[in-house]
């Protein structure tokens, strides 16, 4: 079955939502430059979500430069020109540019599993184990299973020591945030969600394993089923 790439916006994740709320505030001048946003509290109750999901709304603001976090202080709106890269997330309902951005996770995340493999620490593997909990446990079928799906990532990417990995595969994977749930809306949601746990645990076990050639396979696999699942093609 072809995705309708009108269900990404229809199936766009709440994090992605209230990430996208705040961004529209940010740019209409409503938050300025230095005022701190609400707290994950504050927010969570004002919106009736969980706290997870504030938490995972402004890692998506983080990640696109738009706020910056202070430990123990909050999160506090960027000056302009502090913000690195921006893509709007009405670009990605066009199947071709996001067709574009899947093509560019594709090399960032087989070598980070690379990397990570040769780089990882014993806490590196402990964050991908929470993930793993999490997108293996009750709250598979829920929001909460996209959330821990891209928390694996960023965890891969933080385990390569490379910042940059951390701020680029973190950037995109926001992003494909919407393609979890276009595929979860186009298929058996239980094996989807099977299949795509094996997948990730086969880049865990090759991670922690430090063996890198395994471990870039196995997120190459991962990322060819991903597609699979989209129906895009990547040359």
């Amino acid at each position: 079955m072809a995705i309708d790439f009108g269900q990404i916006r229809r199936s766009e994740h709440l994090p992605a939502r209230i990430a996208a709320q705040i961004a529209r505030d940010i740019a209409e001048g409503k938050l300025k430059p230095g005022d701190r946003l609400p707290t994950e509290h504050f927010l969570s109750k004002a919106l009736g979500v969980s706290r997870s999901v504030v938490r995972e709304a402004i890692a998506q603001l983080r990640n696109e430069g738009l706020v910056e976090t202070r430990q123990g202080v909050g999160a506090f709106v960027t000056e302009p020109m502090a913000r690195p890269i921006r893509i709007e997330q009405t670009d990605l309902y066009d199947r071709e540019s996001f067709r574009d951005l899947f093509q560019l996770r594709v090399p960032l995340e087989v070598e980070a599993a690379g990397l990570a493999a040769l780089n990882h620490t014993a806490e590196d593997i402990q964050q991908l184990d929470t993930a793993l909990a999490h997108m293996t446990g009750a709250a598979k079928w829920t929001e909460e299973g996209i959330i821990a799906d891209l928390a694996f990532h960023r965890a891969v990417a933080a385990a390569t020591g490379n910042s940059y990995f951390t701020l680029f595969i973190g950037f995109v994977a926001e992003r494909i945030s919407l393609a979890i749930n276009a595929a979860r809306a186009t298929a058996v949601l239980e094996e989807i969600v099977e299949i795509t746990i094996a997948e990730h645990l086969a880049v865990r076990d090759a991670i922690a394993g430090g063996d890198m050639a395994k471990a870039r396979e196995a997120m190459r696999r991962h990322l060819e089923g991903a597609t699979s699942r989209l129906n895009l093609e990547l040359p």
